[in-house]
């Protein structure tokens, strides 16, 4: 599949959760995880990314991530 014109989509995941450790990616519960969403590129996900961290900036132990899935998806793509 792909987006109008020739570019590809590269879905990027982007979630988060609060760590029960600081120095290990434990989530204290996974019932809990935040999945913000499926984005078509990284920009957009880093968009998202960046207004869930700001968001949560007070509570030490919370992290989002951002997921490549596209690399999961298909491990040739590099981007």
């Amino acid at each position: 599949m792909t987006e109008t014109g020739d570019k590809r989509q590269l879905l990027h995941l982007v979630f988060g959760g609060e760590l029960s450790d600081l120095n290990d990616v434990q989530f204290r519960n996974l019932q809990d995880l935040d999945i913000v969403g499926i984005f078509p590129d990284y920009a957009s996900a880093l968009t998202a990314w960046k207004a869930k961290a700001q968001q949560t900036v007070d509570n030490a132990h919370m992290r989002y991530f951002i997921v490549h899935m596209h690399r999961l998806l298909d491990p040739s793509v590099v981007k």
